[in-house]
């Protein structure tokens, strides 16, 4: 498998996955444009997709998802509740294009093997994504107040992670947000912060060397630097040697991470 972190952070998040037989788009929360554009400069078309898999129904997952689907014909895959909560909000999608993916599940499209698990957010049902090909693991985790048990027994061990580090703590009590939105992020169904983040980190590795990628930061709330040095501080206080272990990633809100083996 090879994958792309096209687009992450409070602006928008857009995911890419192929194996060469198969591709697809995990969230559309940019413009088509946008889409497009970082499609180009990975070298790929969303001519091409197999589908499109929704995470949840906020703006930033979801702002092109409809223009997208309508424009290139694209299967979309989402549960239940999230399919009734984008009503409205992504436009006419035509019945043939839209699929059930339920909660808990897995897809098997050719070699690969997609699968689903709750996290906790403040959506109707917010899921993400492991893609398994091969005994190699691709393990998606954004967008969740915390990091239970159970979502780490499913992606642990995988051999890449794009892994939420939304906000750096001190930032956030002292930025500009109402209490009210504070409260919603550092919340069970908000985000996770900087060094949480880390602390799952640490018990989610395998033997085996892992990529992670530092994903869906603040734009308000954090900076590249801080995520990176308040992440390896905490994994190497928990003793995990960064660049041995696990080897850190930037992403960023408008410049597509290379296309990565795993």
């Amino acid at each position: 498998m090879r994958f792309s972190v096209l687009a992450s952070g409070s602006s928008g998040n857009a995911i890419y996955v192929e194996n060469g037989k198969h591709s697809f788009l995990v969230d559309a929360g940019l413009s088509g444009r946008k889409l497009e554009g970082l499609f180009q400069k990975i070298g790929k078309s969303m001519r091409d997709l197999d589908g499109v898999l929704v995470t949840h129904e906020h703006s930033d997952h979801i702002k092109g998802l409809g223009i997208i689907a309508r424009k290139y014909e694209l299967p979309i895959y989402a549960n239940e509740k999230t399919w009734s909560a984008m009503n409205g909000l992504v436009g006419d999608i035509p019945v043939g294009q839209r699929f059930h993916f339920d909660m808990e599940t897995v897809k098997t499209f050719g070699s690969i093997d997609i699968e689903t698990f709750a996290v906790s957010h403040d959506a109707a049902d917010p899921m993400f994504y492991v893609f398994h090909e091969n005994r190699r693991k691709l393990a998606l985790i954004t967008d969740t107040g915390y990091v239970s048990d159970r979502m780490k027994g499913i992606i642990r061990s995988a051999d890449a992670f794009v892994f939420e580090s939304n906000h750096d703590i001190g930032m956030l009590q002292m930025g500009r947000y109402p209490w009210s939105v504070k409260r919603r992020i550092l919340s069970d169904v908000g985000h996770v912060s900087n060094e949480d983040a880390a602390v799952a980190m640490s018990e989610v590795i395998g033997e085996q060397p892992a990529r992670m990628y530092l994903s869906h930061l603040s734009r308000d709330n954090n900076m590249k630097d801080l995520a990176r040095m308040s992440v390896e501080q905490t994994l190497q206080s928990k003793g995990i040697e960064v660049g041995e272990q696990i080897i850190l990633f930037d992403t960023d809100a408008e410049i597509p991470t290379e296309l990565a083996e795993v």
